[in-house]
């Protein structure tokens, strides 16, 4: 019955992730262009920071985060679904494949700059000022 429970958990939590990804990322492409996957970075970068801040908080034991469901649900379902890899892989070797290796080369160094600098920023912050 556990994994039952915490795969129903996952899942609503993905449903949302899932939309606010489909919904963040073309309002940012639509705004800003597509020349450069600018939505993608967006939502990845901002999902880097969610973690770091919801990892703070589950690490201080203390709060609706140090509970399993709440992880399995916000971090799991909805940031699982939220950010991604794969678009962030297909739009990297599209622009290389159209001979824009400059905007290639660029979207991979401010993935791995940001998106770990943003985990670390949103985790130190959060058990800064929760403890």
């Amino acid at each position: 019955m556990d994994i039952v429970y915490g795969t129903i958990w996952v899942a609503f939590g993905s449903m949302f992730g899932g939309i606010a990804r489909f919904g963040i990322s073309g309002l940012v492409a639509r705004s800003i262009g597509e020349t450069f996957p600018w939505g993608t970075l967006t939502v990845n970068t901002s999902g880097a920071l969610a973690i770091g801040v919801f990892g703070g908080l589950a690490s201080s034991g203390q709060g609706v985060f140090a509970e399993h469901t709440s992880w399995l649900l916000v971090v799991t379902g909805f940031l699982g679904c939220y950010t991604t890899v794969s678009s962030f892989s297909l739009q990297t070797l599209s622009l290389a494949r159209d001979g824009d290796l400059r905007r290639a080369a660029g979207n991979v160094l401010m993935s791995l700059i940001l998106c770990p600098g943003l985990a670390a920023t949103g985790f130190i912050l959060t058990t800064r000022i929760v403890q």
